[in-house]
């Protein structure tokens, strides 16, 4: 996975890990981070698996890594942070070496993996929607009430 430690060591990655965490040093509920992408990461090479969709795993762990990468610009400039991250992955991925046609396929995934449409969708689509909503331990968090997730999307045992 070497494309993948390449991201992880991208000037433009570490900024956005750094800018997520200071956006988000007072939220006391998730948080968008190294934690975060590699739990999501981690259960989609499992949805991956189980399902037998055969979804190279780079593609898997590089659509996790970058997917909330601009979190930060939505809470500072309003910008949705699918839109956000998807802009910024187009020129890390350019820089770790994924061709134009992986480019599209992550970059697509990310702008949509806030939309249920595509939820179950054999592909990476679905697979990180899937993920990323798998990824919360809402059963474990003791400010889930609060939390401005519908109870629908909120885990309430552990599947992966």
């Amino acid at each position: 996975m070497e494309r993948i430690e390449k991201i992880r060591k991208h000037v433009l990655f570490l900024d956005g890990l750094r800018r997520n965490a200071a956006a988000e040093a007072d939220r006391c509920f998730c948080h968008h981070d190294m934690a975060h992408f590699l739990d999501v990461a981690r259960i989609g090479v499992i949805i991956n698996l189980e399902e037998e969709l055969e979804v190279p795993k780079e593609m898997i762990y590089a659509a996790a890594l970058l997917h909330d990468i601009g979190k930060h610009r939505q809470y500072g400039e309003g910008i949705p942070h699918e839109q956000a991250s998807a802009a910024a992955a187009l020129e890390i991925l350019a820089d770790c070496g994924f061709d134009d046609k992986e480019t599209s396929v992550i970059t697509e995934a990310i702008l949509q993996h806030r939309n249920g449409d595509v939820a179950w969708e054999r592909n990476l689509r679905g697979l990180l929607y899937r993920a990323d909503k798998a990824s919360r331990p809402c059963f474990a968090c003791d400010r889930s009430e609060q939390c401005d997730w519908k109870g629908s999307k909120k885990n309430r045992e552990i599947r992966y």
